[in-house]
């Protein structure tokens, strides 16, 4: 999926991203800057939320980290 950067420095995030992680107006998003790749993350405003899953997350990150790696 890609989209556009307006000349404010805008963009859409598209719809079907918005409906898979449900995300509405208010939400707020990290951007995690990984050598040449940029990774755009969802922030919970729940904190207890925000850390469920944690352990699920940070394995997924080093798992495409290592296939990342495998790339090179």
């Amino acid at each position: 999926m890609q989209s556009t950067i307006t000349a404010r420095g805008q963009t859409v995030i598209p719809a079907k991203i918005r409906h898979r992680f449900n995300l509405s107006p208010a939400d707020k998003l990290e951007w995690i800057v990984e050598g040449n790749l940029i990774r755009i993350v969802p922030v919970q405003a729940d904190s207890i939320a925000a850390f469920r899953g944690m352990g699920k997350a940070a394995a997924r990150l080093l798992a495409d980290r290592q296939q990342d790696r495998e790339r090179e």
